[in-house]
């Protein structure tokens, strides 16, 4: 999986140890303002300091299920909200909080100012103030509840796509309207990303666009499963969403992708695919490293 999206670097480990941080989600149910809102704060400079989507699927009881860790800003509506039977989109917030901050208050201001820009839904603005250790360590608390369960150690088909910003919309009208049931059996991630802040030189493939998406399908299967919740469920699934990105040809790319074929990795790679193999003739000649991939055949048969 991408490591969801931190605007700026860790930093000193000592400061970060002392560090707070005020953690903020909030819900749209329309596709467009929760994209626009994503990229407007990517582009900001002094904005929030990490930024992540999540697309939730019928989902009974959301936002009282936030009340544990959260708080609301308006308890009453939000005891109201309907979140059963509706796709929504959730987005979450963060901004670090410097132990030696004084002036707590012009922060909350600013933070106040950024949030008023947005299209959410009033009602469901959550927010908490955490440690930033407590916030890292957030996956693991859900990995532990999955271990009492017997959910975590089981086949994890995970998906993860970079989708460019001009095919985010019919992407999402197909997979998320007609692709996927009902329910989904892991998150779904989806935030934007700026080209800028990847580095050109490694051998990941990104969409050619100025920004591009991550959408990452996180589900974890049930091994003795026939049903929905079964492995082979869900790598089909997997299939009709390749195979809808394919034939619509939207520019789609996937992250650690798995081909049998070198051609396949030829299309993976586009007009990049030329100086990976250079890289590859001149580092490792023999194609001695990573065979798995079957990306080159081993000796001397490597061709551009």
């Amino acid at each position: 999986m991408i490591a969801t999206f931190d605007i700026n670097t860790i930093g000193n480990n000592d400061e970060k140890n002392d560090q707070q941080v005020k953690w903020i989600r909030v819900l749209y149910s329309d596709f467009h303002s929760f994209t626009k809102d994503q990229e407007h704060l990517i582009s900001l400079k002094n904005g929030f300091d990490y930024i992540e989507g999540f697309v939730i699927i019928n989902r009974t009881g959301l936002l009282n299920s936030w009340k544990t860790s959260f708080n609301p800003k308006d308890p009453v509506q939000a005891s109201h909200f309907v979140s059963e039977g509706r796709t929504l989109y959730c987005l979450e917030m963060v901004k670090y909080i410097s132990p030696d901050e004084t002036d707590t208050e012009a922060m909350d201001q600013k933070t106040d100012r950024i949030l008023a820009k947005l299209d959410y839904i009033p009602h469901t603005l959550f927010q908490s103030e955490v440690s930033y250790v407590e916030f890292l360590d957030r996956v693991h608390l859900s990995e532990i509840k999955l271990r009492e369960k017997g959910l975590w150690d089981v086949p994890h088909p995970w998906l993860n796509l970079l989708v460019p910003r001009s095919s985010i919309y019919v992407f999402a009208q197909e997979v998320f309207g007609n692709i996927l049931p009902d329910n989904c059996n892991g998150p779904i991630l989806m935030y934007p990303v700026n080209q800028s802040r990847w580095n050109a030189n490694t051998s990941m493939v990104t969409p050619t666009e100025d920004v591009f998406y991550l959408v990452a399908f996180l589900s974890s299967a049930v091994s003795s499963s026939t049903g929905r919740n079964g492995l082979q469920n869900m790598l089909d699934q997997n299939k009709r969403i390749l195979d809808f990105c394919g034939r619509v040809n939207l520019g789609v790319k996937q992250y650690l992708p798995h081909y049998s074929t070198q051609e396949e990795w030829k299309t993976h790679f586009g007009t990049k695919w030329e100086l990976f193999a250079r890289r590859k003739l001149r580092y490792d000649p023999l194609a001695i490293l990573a065979p798995g991939q079957r990306i080159f055949r081993k000796a001397n048969t490597m061709s551009l």
